[in-house]
């Protein structure tokens, strides 16, 4: 397995430029952008929005149109916020009574960022929404003994600027070195496993990562691996070189992709499974919906 980044790749150096004020605090791994005409930015879960629905991604990242949150997405942001604090603890005390007693405090923490949350439970169905993700960090323990674990980062900011001056950016749930170096990107699921043949779709945002920390620290990660908390599996990957070069033939194509939207102001609908859980579903004219007037695209500065 090669670790040696095509030609071009920038060297590895401390960032901050790309990163926004709510991102400064935390650890950061990225290449350097002052002077370079950046292309544009992408995100794995922007580029994922955009290849399960162009119209949805406009919605969401050029109207920037209200979603209301769902008890599912909310309890993935807790149960993070858990495992996040969890590795704060010296390793004998994280147990899983340890973790179950965070709940209250990291929906806490979640409610002062982003009061407005309140307003899933209005029902009355906090406490067994609570229950939820103590159910799910039960799993969590079922499947690593985080004892046994000590990360080298977790929540990091990393960005990486392609050759093609394309901006790539987000936020590893964690990254785990081996003594010899070796990498493993880890994100939490608090969803189900996907069934067989579509795991590529669910790995797409790990080899993203992969190829961001590849073009920063020319080392391939030995593992991409997903942990489901909704039914107890994992989903693992070890990259190449030929991998992490077709992820990024990729993210390229779909950010062409997206500057043809921009140009043309067609964003289509593409109809799926996941349409029935779709915020703007309303708005779509696949269900007899009106999509607002496209905002007007500032001008380049």
């Amino acid at each position: 397995m090669s670790s040696t980044p095509p030609s071009g790749a920038p060297p590895a150096a401390p960032s901050g430029t790309a990163a926004d004020a709510a991102t400064e605090a935390r650890p950061q791994l990225g290449t350097p952008v002052d002077g370079v005409d950046v292309l544009g930015s992408l995100s794995p879960s922007r580029a994922a929005d955009f290849r399960s629905c162009p119209l949805m991604f406009r919605f969401r990242t050029i109207d920037r149109l209200p979603e209301q949150p769902s008890p599912e997405a909310v309890r993935g942001t807790v149960v993070h916020q858990v495992l996040e604090d969890l590795f704060d603890l010296p390793a004998p005390e994280r147990t899983p009574e340890r973790a179950l007693e965070m709940v209250p405090g990291a929906w806490d923490a979640v409610l002062t960022r982003e009061p407005e949350l309140a307003a899933v439970f209005e029902d009355g169905s906090a406490a067994s929404w609570q229950d939820a993700c103590r159910g799910a960090l039960r799993t969590y323990f079922e499947l690593e003994d985080p004892r046994r674990l000590e990360p080298a980062e977790r929540e990091l900011y990393v960005e990486a600027l392609l050759d093609s001056r394309l901006l790539l950016r987000g936020f590893l749930d964690r990254l785990d070195e081996a003594p010899d170096g070796a990498l493993r990107i880890v994100d939490y699921k608090t969803g189900r496993a996907p069934s067989p043949g579509f795991e590529a779709r669910a790995l797409f945002q790990l080899r993203f990562y992969a190829l961001v920390l590849w073009r920063t620290r020319g080392v391939v990660p030995r593992e991409l691996r997903l942990i489901y908390l909704g039914d107890g599996q994992t989903v693992s990957w070890s990259p190449d070189v030929e991998d992490l070069l077709a992820t990024e033939r990729l993210v390229e194509a779909v950010w062409r992709a997206i500057e043809h939207g921009h140009r043309t102001g067609e964003w289509l609908p593409q109809p799926g499974f996941a349409c029935r859980w779709c915020s703007f579903r309303d708005l779509c004219p696949e269900y007899g919906g009106t999509p607002p007037p496209l905002p007007a695209r500032p001008a380049a500065g």
